[in-house]
C-alpha cells in the first residue's frame, strides 16, 4: 500500500502529490489550445443565445406584460452574462498557460489573430512539405472565416447595444 507523499520546496504543485504533478507537466500546449477552441466557441453560443433571449423580448409599447416574464428573462440574462465572463477569464488562463510552456513560438502582437489585413507578413519558415504547407493554407482561411463570423457578432452585439441604451434612454 503506497500513497503519494506530498512534494516539499519552492515551486508549483506545492503540497500536491507526485502522481498529479506529474500529470499538470504532461498537459501539452495542443490539448490547452484545443480546450480554449471548445471555450471560444461556447462564448461564442452564449452570445448567440444571449442574441435569440432579447431578439424575443418583446419592447415596452404600452401593454402591460407579466413582470415574471421579464424577471425570468432578465434572470437568464444574468447567468449568460456570468458564464460569458466565467468564459473569458478561462480563455485568459487557458492563453497565459500556453504562453508560459511555449516560450521560443511566441509571436509579436502585430502578428497576433484577428488579422487586420488580407496580407501576411514574410515569416521565417524551413522547408516544409506540401502536404504542410496546404494544411496552414487550409488553417489561415479558416481563421479568415471565422474572423469574419466575429466580426459580423460583434457588429450586431454593437448594434444591439446601441438599441438597448436608446430605449433605456427613452423610458428615463
Amino acid at each position: 500500500m503506497s500513497t503519494a507523499v506530498p512534494q516539499k520546496g519552492p515551486g508549483p504543485g506545492v503540497g500536491l502529490p507526485v502522481p498529479q504533478q506529474q500529470q499538470l507537466r504532461e498537459i501539452s500546449p495542443v490539448y490547452l489550445c484545443r480546450i480554449g477552441q471548445e471555450t471560444v466557441q461556447d462564448i461564442v453560443t452564449r452570445t448567440m443565445e444571449i442574441f435569440q433571449i432579447t431578439r424575443a423580448t418583446q419592447l415596452p409599447n404600452g401593454v402591460t406584460q407579466s413582470q415574471a416574464a421579464y424577471q425570468d428573462r432578465f434572470g437568464k440574462l444574468q447567468e449568460h452574462l456570468r458564464q460569458l465572463t466565467l468564459l473569458f477569464r478561462k480563455l485568459r488562463l487557458l492563453y497565459e498557460r500556453c504562453v508560459e510552456m511555449t516560450p521560443d513560438l511566441q509571436e509579436s502582437p502585430a502578428e497576433l489573430v484577428p488579422y487586420v489585413s488580407e496580407e501576411t507578413e514574410a515569416v521565417r519558415m524551413e522547408t516544409c512539405s506540401p502536404a504542410v504547407i496546404q494544411e496552414r493554407r487550409e488553417v489561415l482561411e479558416k481563421v479568415r472565416q471565422k474572423n469574419q463570423e466575429m466580426k459580423v457578432l460583434m457588429d450586431q452585439m454593437r448594434n444591439l447595444l446601441w438599441d438597448v441604451n436608446a430605449m433605456l434612454t427613452m423610458r428615463k
